[in-house]
């Protein structure tokens, strides 16, 4: 069982740790001709591993208050198709600076808003990159977020067309208080029609995003939302904690933070989920994940299979990330690419004949190590100390005596056991393998500088 009195106390700001190192670490000295340089290196070096295509729409209608992502708010369609242009002209940059011909095994569109572009709109993107990279793998893992508000039959037949095969739904709480507070008003019944749609055009793998912790939400009210969901029967859901990032992102400084649950409150919400997802055939996956048993997320988490990466958790095991769009990010064996976030600048960039890349980094050996560390640790909330020797011949023990030791009073609290060969966290040290992770991020221990993350619960 897990003891959330005992997790409660373990709260302070982290990395989700989506990447190692971290996107705090991204600089501007890797621009556009190092990650070239990176994307022909791997086409040398790492020619066997698959590739993995995100696409960033970014444009929404209004602001959701809540919401931490990279987005454009506009009404104005003229936006919408000067930005295909533009991701077609970064298609063809990439097509000059890589080899586009190796296997594709995952293709996920993010945003924003995909599905705030209309049908025409998303075939001729989807056409775009299918003509750009054309070997996708018989078994891709390909998939939209969807907003509800904003989904109609035509759209959802080019999805199928494309080869779509799953759909996230961002659907946060039904509660309309809640709703009005983030400025996101879908009904339980506008949702019901997405997923009938979705599962009529043949989706058969739907994801739900929730969160906890925002303003008004509270243990009855949630449980509705809970019910609500449940029937609906998505097959995955990620429910994340409310990250309340006001200096990183301004929309959130129209919330009241005084109408925010409590941290205790915010844990009994977290505990009933877990008790009633567990009730109704959901396991926990990761760290923000539940997905039914006979989804093939739960299997892969069973066969230590899983990876994590900026989409969240996925069954294909490592891949080289090719973002495009503004601010999408790539990711490479030995490096990170962070396109710019300004449309001007990227437009720029791309009508001198460049890549769009604001900032990256390239990773060190020791970079190296440590990501495999952290992301096991993530992934299997576990570590065997064998695969780190074995591919970078090291002495596990020795090389990481700092960081074992700033592990023991993990151990002492029950929290997780350190045997000679492993790491194995308990219950309720598993949901706290934000705080564990970063024993190993030499990035928080070697700097004086402070950086700012969302709490760790």
């Amino acid at each position: 069982m897990i003891d959330f009195e005992k997790f409660a106390a373990y709260s302070k700001p982290g990395p989700r740790y989506t990447s190692y190192p971290t996107a705090v670490e991204f600089h501007s000295g890797f621009g556009a001709k190092q990650y070239v340089e990176n994307l022909q290196a791997s086409d040398r070096q790492y020619a066997h591993v698959p590739l993995s295509v995100y696409v960033h729409l970014p444009f929404c209608r209004s602001a959701c208050y809540f919401c931490g992502c990279n987005v454009v708010y506009t009404s104005k369609e003229e936006k919408k198709a000067r930005y295909i242009e533009y991701f077609k002209k970064e298609l063809a940059l990439l097509a000059q600076s890589m080899d586009t011909s190796r296997e594709v095994v995952q293709f996920h569109f993010g945003g924003g808003t995909p599905t705030f572009f209309n049908a025409h709109e998303l075939q001729e993107v989807i056409e775009s990159i299918r003509a750009t990279f054309p070997h996708f793998a018989p078994d891709a893992e390909i998939s939209c977020e969807v907003d509800p508000r904003y989904f109609t039959q035509d759209q959802m037949a080019v999805l199928r067309d494309g080869g779509f095969n799953r759909l996230s739904f961002g659907v946060q709480d039904f509660n309309p208080k809640v709703q009005e507070a983030i400025h996101r008003h879908q009904s339980p019944e506008l949702v019901r029609e997405a997923v009938e749609l979705a599962r009529k055009f043949g989706i058969n793998s739907i994801n739900f995003d929730l969160i906890y912790g925002l303003p008004f939400q509270n243990l009855a009210s949630f449980k509705q939302t809970l019910d609500s969901v449940l029937e609906l029967s998505p097959e995955r859901l990620a429910i994340f904690n409310y990250a309340h990032v006001p200096w990183m992102k301004k929309t959130m400084r129209k919330i009241d933070e005084s109408t925010l649950p409590p941290p205790q409150e915010k844990l009994q919400i977290l505990r009933q989920s877990i008790e009633v997802l567990g009730a109704a055939d959901y396991e926990m996956i990761g760290m923000d994940h539940f997905a039914k048993t006979s989804d093939d997320l739960y299997r892969a988490k069973q066969q230590k299979q899983l990876r994590r990466n900026f989409q969240g958790y996925t069954t294909k095991g490592f891949s080289q990330t090719v973002g495009i769009g503004l601010t999408s990010i790539s990711e490479g064996v030995e490096y990170y690419a962070q396109n710019h976030k300004d449309m001007a600048a990227y437009e720029a960039a791309i009508d001198s004949g460049m890549l769009p890349t604001e900032r990256g980094i390239k990773l060190t050996q020791e970079d190296r190590l440590r990501k495999s560390v952290i992301m096991e640790l993530m992934n299997n909330l576990s570590l065997e100390f064998s695969h780190a020797q074995q591919e970078f011949g090291i002495d596990f023990r020795s090389h990481f005596a700092r960081e074992i030791a700033l592990l023991a009073p993990y151990e002492e609290a029950g929290l997780l056991t350190i045997s000679q060969d492993a790491i194995a966290t308990t219950q309720t040290g598993a949901m706290l393998i934000r705080n564990i992770a970063m024993c190993f991020d030499v990035y928080l221990h070697n700097t004086n500088e402070q950086k700012r993350f969302s709490k760790t619960i």
